[in-house]
Parts: structure tokens; C-alpha cells; sequence
């Protein structure tokens, strides 16, 4: 599952007792387990684990807390991201468990370790980089950086203002089927078939009412977009879809593409740090309007597929709160 690393796990599972065997089609649903981009990452972060374990003659599996540790430091010393570095040892930790090593590399030391990594790089001034929030002011910045009489323009457009709209992840954008989308006298119902924090895919519908200025109204936008692809003979399949430089509509877009729309569009309409958007900023920036318009943390973690209790929730809706509920606001100073 991490690469290497998922070879041995393999090699685990191979053995001469029948009740240690797999069928095919339950080795195939095992390698699907976890969501394509976390399990590319996971195999990736295999990979150099087991690389460097090789050239430092250590053994990757199963790995001492030791050799955890130490690879924590060599991460720490490359000067990784914390997250990371906590994806790295969640991907081992992941391999050991598949291959059987429950419990296995105990991570203390590392942790220990990784805690320091965290506080050099806070005395130094190093600051988690995060992807600006696109809020009503950069959203509609972004919007007019596009040509809606293009097929490319309106499916831009309608990338932001939905994403927006329903505080989607780029995998839930991605994964839009035209199928998904339907109309009511109230404005769109939206089905979620899957995502990040539905693993067993229950699902989910997300009411979308009609919007306010025609330029961003996510329900016109919709049907517009519908409109196109019924007329290019495109009647189903996946909504969001690639558009060649001659304005011919392809296959559907892929999740690291509408990423790389989102930024482009960012750099085109010339917002500050253009470079740090990408669509996560769309899932972020609706929770944020949506507290300064004064609604409730419940309804809006329901709507943006949330736990009620999500601690990434609230640190969307902290930063409006800090200055709607600012101590010092109104003293007289």
C-alpha cells in the first residue's frame, strides 16, 4: 500500500497457510481501501522511506522506533512541513499494519522529535503555509477574469461559484456526475456521491439556493453549463470536463486539474500571493462568508459535510469571530 513497503505487506499475506490467503478480488478492494490521492501519497512517502532505510542499513519492515525516529530527524533536517512528516509516519504506520505489525514502530520518539521540528521552525518565523480563503471579495475578482460566452469561461466560472456555493473539495468537484444535478422552485439539489470524510459512501445532497448577482447566481450558472453540453451532444457523464485550446469539450476533469484552474484564474485576475490559491480556498471561503452572514456553526458544518464538532471547521469561522466578538470592540479607546 506505501510503495515498497506494500510489497512486503504483500509478501506477508503469501504464505503456505490457506486461512492466511486473499482472493484476487479481495486483494483488488484492499488496494482501493483508501482514496486514490491519499494512497499516491502513501506510496510515495513508502518509497523514500524505503530508500533511505536501505542506503542507512536499516530495516524497513518491520521498523524500530529507532529507525522511525531517525527518519523523522532526516525529514526534519531536509526542513519537511510538519504535515509531511506526519503523513510519512501515518503512511509506515499504515504498511506495518497491513503487513501484519499491529502496533508497530512505536512512534514516541518520533513525535518527540517532531514536536522539536515544530518549534524551530516557529522560533525562526516559519509559519504553516496555508492556501488563502477565497472569499466574496476574491471570488468575484476571479469570476471576471473569465469569459462566460466561452465554453472554457463558463466552465471556470461555474467551477468557482459552485465550489463555493456547495464548500466543495476538488475530489467532490471532480466527481460531479450531470446526474448529480437537479432543479427545484427553490434552486439546485446537489448529490455528493462520496467524499474524504465519507469513506463508507452513504452520500449526500446539498441544497444550493439561487444567488444574488447573475454573474455568481450557482443556479444559472448550472443550467447554462447544462445547456452547453446538451447542445454539444453531451447529455451525461462527468460535469466538469476538459477543454481543448479550440473549445472542444473532452472527458472529465481531474481533481489536481480544477486545482491548477483555480490557481490560474487567481493569477489572472491579480490577487496578492496568487501563486498560494488553490481550490481548497473555494471550501474554506464558504464557511467564512457564511459565519459573517451570522449562521450557525451546525447548519453550516452540514452543509460543507462537517462533523458538528470538526476542529477544521471552526478554524474557518475563528478568524470572523475574532472580530465580531472582539473583547475590545466598543470600549472607547
Amino acid at each position: 500500500m506505501t510503495g515498497e513497503l506494500a510489497n512486503d505487506s504483500d509478501g506477508a499475506i503469501e504464505n503456505h497457510d490457506p486461512d492466511a490467503l486473499l482472493s484476487e478480488s479481495a486483494r483488488a478492494r484492499l488496494a482501493r481501501a483508501l482514496p486514490p490521492n491519499t494512497k499516491r501519497a502513501y506510496e510515495r512517502q513508502g518509497r523514500a522511506f524505503t530508500e533511505w532505510c536501505a542506503q542507512n542499513g536499516r530495516t524497513a519492515l518491520p521498523a524500530t522506533q529507532q529507525t522511525l525516529a531517525d527518519y523523522v530527524s532526516h525529514l526534519a533536517d531536509l526542513d519537511k512541513s510538519p504535515a509531511t512528516i506526519e503523513q510519512a509516519i501515518s503512511a509506515i504506520r499504515m504498511a506495518h499494519r497491513v503487513a501484519g505489525h499491529k502496533g508497530l514502530p512505536h512512534t514516541d520518539a518520533a513525535l518527540f522529535i517532531l514536536r522539536v521540528h515544530r518549534r524551530d521552525r516557529a522560533a525562526s518565523g516559519r509559519r504553516p503555509r496555508k492556501a488563502p480563503p477565497i472569499t466574496l471579495g476574491p471570488l468575484r475578482a476571479m469570476v471576471e477574469a473569465t469569459d462566460p460566452s466561452t465554453p472554457r469561461g463558463l466552465r471556470d466560472r461555474l467551477i468557482l461559484v459552485l465550489g463555493f456555493a456547495i464548500m466543495a473539495r476538488r475530489s467532490e468537484l471532480s466527481a460531479l456526475h450531470t446526474d448529480d444535478i437537479s432543479f427545484t422552485e427553490d434552486g439546485l439539489v446537489i448529490r455528493i456521491r462520496m467524499s474524504k470524510a465519507d469513506q463508507d459512501a452513504t452520500g449526500a445532497e446539498v441544497h444550493v439556493p439561487p444567488g444574488v448577482h447573475p454573474d455568481t447566481d450557482p443556479v444559472r450558472l448550472t443550467r447554462a453549463w447544462l445547456d452547453l453540453l446538451d447542445d454539444q451532444g453531451i447529455p451525461a457523464g462527468p460535469l466538469l470536463r476538459r477543454i481543448d485550446r479550440q473549445g472542444r469539450i473532452g472527458d472529465g476533469l481531474k481533481a489536481a486539474s480544477i486545482n491548477d484552474i483555480v490557481r490560474a484564474l487567481a493569477v489572472k485576475a491579480g490577487l496578492p500571493n496568487a501563486e498560494n490559491y488553490t481550490a481548497h480556498g473555494l471550501r474554506a471561503g464558504g464557511p467564512t462568508e457564511a459565519a459573517k452572514a451570522g449562521q450557525p456553526v451546525a447548519f453550516i458544518a452540514e452543509h460543507g459535510r462537517w462533523s458538528k464538532t470538526s476542529p477544521q471547521i471552526m478554524e474557518y469561522i475563528r478568524p470572523v469571530d475574532k472580530w465580531q466578538d472582539n473583547p475590545m470592540r466598543g470600549i472607547g479607546l
